[in-house]
């Protein structure tokens, strides 16, 4: 990875891409950025009796971020964490876009990644959006 010096990784369900981001962005020393993003909810909690939704999004959220520099620490990283709340595809592109990143490392599932890279998906948006280069590696 020669050249990159500040790395976004954006992690999905599998802490499979933090791993191989932290060791790709270790070889080379940069900064990284780890970045989680939660879906928006735009249901009616009403009908399962939660009050305040940004409570359960919140702890949610926490316990995610504390997930992910758990992971750090036993790779021996030192990682800026950011939780955002929105789009997963437009979060990404923003956060890549406001820590001046050289490169955005992502996750694919090992089954079928090649068909859902080219059906519309968050992965395929986000290269299409980019302001840099995308890694996608096998999570």
């Amino acid at each position: 990875m020669k050249g990159y010096r500040k790395v976004l990784i954006a992690v999905n369900g599998s802490k499979e891409v933090l791993r191989q981001g932290l060791k790709l962005a270790g070889d080379e020393e940069c900064w990284v950025t780890v970045v989680k993003v939660i879906p928006p909810y735009d249901g009616d909690l009403n009908l399962v009796g939660i009050k305040n939704i940004e409570d359960v999004l919140g702890s949610e959220g926490e316990r995610e971020v504390s997930e992910i520099k758990k992971i750090a620490d036993t790779e021996g990283a030192l990682i800026k964490t950011r939780l955002e709340e929105g789009k997963v595809h437009e979060k990404i592109v923003d956060v890549a876009k406001e820590e001046q990143c050289d490169i955005i490392i992502m996750g694919a599932h090992k089954q079928g990644w090649i068909k859902k890279l080219f059906s519309g998906n968050t992965i395929e948006k986000v290269i299409s959006h980019a302001p840099c280069p995308v890694l996608v590696v096998e999570a």
